[in-house]
């Protein structure tokens, strides 16, 4: 029962305050919270309703990605209390504003430091995807299983979220793309990247910057439809490790390919 209606609170918050918004925010409704970082009014209403409803179907700690903005002191809940919920109401922020579709809502249930429930809700699409430890991921209800990648990385697509890498790491990943089929700059939105691998729409996501809103979520769909996402020392994504570097990929094999062969890492 609570699965299922965190899934409705996602999509009935965004219809009631994210929608209405898209392509029509008016002046002042965007603001530049840090440098080159946006926050729109809808982000900000989105994380307050999300979070009053998730605490009426479980009273643990909300972690919000805008509440973290605001105390960056509340992220430690996420590591010393024994269950939270993490939301980032409003993933792709920058796209919202440029009125380009690819945006998410997303949230996950943290237990013992580690992610056991996922939810991903796309508006413009209407796709929802889930994903719950041990009990596999979905999509719209119908169960996900990503297949290998197989045929070789001359064959594979990826996706490298680039922003925050540092000039010899860019230059590194530069060289390395070459040796896939395409590697394209992604959608700028983790709710978008992560169902792809999971579907078996692209092979690869490299991210660079690994906020625990942004990758709980989208790393237990992964692993629940049989793909990897793991730091790039090969330990499986936690959200209470704030590492810079998190490679997701088709299956383990194909991770650790694109590890050797994108960052020039020895297997």
């Amino acid at each position: 029962m609570v699965f299922e209606k965190v899934a409705e609170i996602l999509a009935e918050t965004a219809a009631e305050v994210i929608e209405p918004r898209f392509r029509a925010l008016a002046a002042g409704d965007v603001v530049e919270k840090a440098p080159g970082e946006l926050v729109t009014v809808a982000d900000r209403e989105a994380e307050l309703i999300i979070a009053e409803r998730l605490r009426g179907l479980l009273p643990v700690p909300v972690v919000g990605e805008e509440a973290v903005s605001a105390d960056p002191s509340l992220v430690e809940a996420v590591r010393t209390e024994p269950a939270v919920w993490l939301v980032d109401p409003l993933d792709g922020t920058g796209n919202f504003v440029a009125g380009k579709g690819d945006y998410a809502v997303m949230a996950a249930l943290v237990r013992d430091g580690e992610a056991v429930a996922a939810w991903i809700w796309q508006p413009v699409c209407g796709v929802g995807y889930a994903a719950e430890k041990g009990g596999g991921a979905w999509r719209d209800g119908e169960r996900l299983r990503r297949a290998p990648a197989g045929d070789g990385p001359e064959r594979w697509r990826g996706a490298v979220l680039g922003r925050f890498l540092g000039p010899e790491m860019r230059a590194v990943v530069t060289e390395g793309a070459r040796g896939f089929a395409s590697v394209t700059g992604g959608s700028g939105a983790a709710g978008v990247e992560y169902p792809r691998v999971a579907a078996g729409e692209q092979d690869f996501t490299l991210f660079w910057r690994t906020l625990p809103w942004d990758h709980a979520p989208g790393s237990l769909l992964v692993r629940e439809a049989g793909g990897v996402s793991a730091r790039l020392d090969g330990d499986p994504y936690r959200p209470g490790r704030n590492v810079e570097g998190l490679l997701v990929a088709a299956d383990e094999d194909c991770w650790r390919q694109v590890r050797e062969r994108l960052l020039g890492m020895a297997p």
